[in-house]
């Protein structure tokens, strides 16, 4: 994967479409949870879902990076 992208003549970093993937990803599965209940049996949804994010970041990092 490049360091870097070129988007309009506008440098982006190359991990950006990870992480907008990511995003898609999490803002899916955070409306699946919340039609099935599960923030109700976490403690701080917030914070559920910002380790969820971290979590497939991470995950979508690892595979298409290396």
């Amino acid at each position: 994967m490049p360091l870097e992208l070129s988007i309009a003549g506008i440098f982006v970093p190359g991990i950006l479409p990870l992480f907008l993937l990511s995003a898609a990803a999490i803002w899916a599965l955070d409306w699946i949870g919340g039609r099935l209940g599960l923030y109700r049996l976490v403690w701080n949804p917030p914070l559920f879902r910002l380790a969820l994010l971290t979590c497939l970041f991470g995950a979508a990092g690892s595979l298409f990076l290396y």
